[in-house]
């Protein structure tokens, strides 16, 4: 479980062989083993790790599920620990489990994303959303995506601000929205169960 505000922008190293390595500090500063960390909004879990840097072992489902596999060595990734439960939550809560890619339209600050058509019931008014594991609001709902306002200060510690019309990022919508239309849809006529 995260938050969706970012501790560190870390730098990919090396991606053989389906082991990331990862270049960090403060993320991996009371790191161990098995512990989980949001890459850009990936959950992923410390198999090894140095002075520096740590690895994780990414699953064929989280390469096809997210935009991991396009990144490069050199390529920010923005860093977030688990949460703990003493733990502030600034954000909203953030699983690490992309619904999907999205693609950038319109750059920060009135950030523009284009996404699948099954992630847009999802996205409301001032929603909450993450974007490549930084939590974010939705200002509107568009017909094929979503904008959200990104501040300087969130530009500035977070890969947001580098992307560009076209660049690919990790999406993962409200956890709490998709578990009450869930739990709504046998009830909504032409919904399941009706």
């Amino acid at each position: 479980m995260f938050t969706g505000i970012v501790e560190e922008l870390g730098t990919i190293e090396s991606f053989d062989n389906g082991r990331m390595r990862i270049g960090a500090t403060v993320v991996i500063e009371d790191a161990r083993l098995g512990d989980s960390i949001a890459v850009s909004g990936c959950c992923l879990t410390v198999v090894d790790q140095g002075p520096d840097w740590w690895e994780a072992d990414v699953s064929a489902e989280t390469i096809a599920r997210t935009s991991l596999a396009r990144c490069d060595v050199g390529s920010p990734v923005n860093l977030e620990r688990a949460v703990r439960m003493q733990d502030r939550l600034g954000g909203h809560i953030v699983q690490g489990h992309v619904d999907g890619v999205g693609e950038v339209v319109e750059p920060v600050p009135d950030l523009q994303i284009k996404v699948a058509p099954e992630l847009l019931p999802y996205l409301v008014e001032k929603g909450s959303v993450t974007v490549d594991g930084v939590s974010l609001t939705v200002v509107v709902p568009v017909e094929d995506g979503f904008t959200v306002a990104v501040i300087p200060h969130t530009a500035a510690v977070t890969t947001l601000g580098t992307k560009r019309p076209g660049d690919l990022v990790n999406i993962e919508v409200d956890v709490i929205a998709k578990y009450v239309e869930r739990m709504v849809r046998p009830f909504i006529p032409g919904g399941a169960g009706s």
